[in-house]
């Protein structure tokens, strides 16, 4: 047998032994992880990849490696082509330290509720300092 089927068939044989590592991202949804979701103009559709982009780019940035939203302001704007989100502390005094996780996890509960329409939300927790609380959020057309 030639090395190189020999090697082909170790490979094979080692890849279909193997789990399968699922890449894709988590999209489950919590509908307790936001509140006040509104739904503010129903006959908008934003385009779903700038909505993705405009998630990650709150704070600056929370996109590869970076899980947490840097900085500690008390408001982020987020946008990208039609997608623009706005968030602000609910309680004065308070900052936006938001995971990644938590925030993907209030963005798809909020869709899930208005699906790519311009909504208004609040996503439960996510903040820091003394007065603690929400995250009021806003996702409008660009």
């Amino acid at each position: 047998m030639h090395p190189s089927t020999l090697l082909i068939a170790l490979l094979a044989a080692t890849a279909t032994a193997l789990p399968t590592l699922d890449a894709r991202a988590n999209t489950s949804v919590n509908p307790d992880s936001v509140t006040f979701t509104t739904c503010t103009d129903p006959g908008v559709s934003i385009d779903s990849h700038d909505i993705n982009v405009a998630i990650l780019s709150i704070c600056g940035t929370i996109a590869g490696t970076i899980q947490k939203c840097q900085g500690s302001p008390a408001s982020t704007t987020g946008a990208s082509g039609t997608a623009v989100l706005k968030l602000n502390v609910v309680n004065q005094g308070s900052t936006i330290n938001v995971s990644k996780g938590r925030w993907e996890a209030c963005m798809r509960a909020a869709r899930a509720v208005c699906g790519n329409s311009p909504f208004k939300s609040e996503c439960v927790g996510g903040t820091a300092g003394t007065s603690g609380g929400n995250i009021a959020f806003e996702l409008t057309a660009a």
